[in-house]
């Protein structure tokens, strides 16, 4: 959540001084994003398997509403991806053809599953293209975020000093 915040920070869409509190006990930055405590916050979210579910809708919606130009970015961790609601997220994305999704996966390899070929290969399958970068260089961050969708990117962190 920390680089969520950040961003947001960055967007003025919060001061940075709060940033130093990051899920302190009166901070409003907690652990899940709460849209009712944090400015440019759209949706709250926690439980694990709903941001991609939300975000394929609401790139449909935009799509419904001749709406074109506008992209739809979702994180998510790769031990996310162990939840089939983001397996039939993935697949009616693809099905739909929903090219202002971009799919951004922190893979710490802290999946219980990881398929033959990489995390990538979860969605190559059901019609998306994917980009596999690492997670720490942000030039190639923005690289992989420049395609339209439906578009992962599989952003690889490894653990410090491994």
């Amino acid at each position: 959540m920390a680089g969520y915040y950040a961003v947001l920070a960055a967007k003025g869409f919060l001061p940075e001084d709060w940033l130093d509190d990051l899920a302190g006990p009166e901070s409003p930055l907690g652990h899940h994003p709460d849209r009712l405590r944090v400015p440019g916050v759209e949706i709250s979210s926690g439980s694990l398997g709903h941001g991609l579910g939300l975000a394929v809708g609401t790139a449909l919606a935009l799509r419904a509403q001749g709406l074109l130009k506008p992209r739809v970015y979702v994180m998510l961790g790769d031990a996310e991806l162990d939840e089939g609601s983001n397996h039939e997220a993935i697949a009616y994305a693809g099905a739909l053809g929903l090219d202002s999704l971009t799919a951004i996966v922190i893979d710490n390899h802290s999946a219980s599953y990881a398929p033959p070929g990489g995390l990538g290969t979860l969605f190559t399958v059901h019609g998306w293209t994917s980009s596999t970068v690492d997670g720490r260089d942000h030039s190639a961050i923005r690289s992989a975020l420049l395609p339209r969708g439906p578009h992962a990117v599989i952003a690889t962190v490894e653990k410090k000093g491994s």
